[in-house]
């Protein structure tokens, strides 16, 4: 599984891109670019995918400093890239973190 530190090292650097789907995302989910940073700082990863259809990525999930919880899926370093993010459906999810 992917170390959660590096991933937030590159966050922290602003040294990560965000993909053209998750600006769709953060747009029609009134998604700010600093809610995305404060929850991957704060966050862990709760699902791992190496065999991703793109490249190797990984589920984390945080809270921003107001409190708002969000799922990011970044891709693996070197290359960090936001792939997707939401604010997690309690229906299918447990304190955001585990799956229902």
């Amino acid at each position: 599984m992917m170390e959660i530190g590096k991933i937030q090292e590159i966050i922290r650097k602003r040294k990560y891109r965000i993909s053209e789907h998750a600006v769709k995302r953060m747009i029609q989910r009134s998604i700010e670019r600093y809610e995305v940073e404060e929850s991957t700082l704060s966050g862990e990863i709760i699902e791992d995918y190496p065999d991703d259809k793109y490249s190797p990525s990984c589920l984390i999930y945080g809270k921003t400093i107001e409190g708002k919880s969000l799922h990011v899926q970044v891709s693996y370093p070197p290359k960090v890239v936001v792939v997707t993010l939401y604010e997690p459906d309690t229906v299918e999810w447990i304190d955001g973190r585990i799956r229902r």
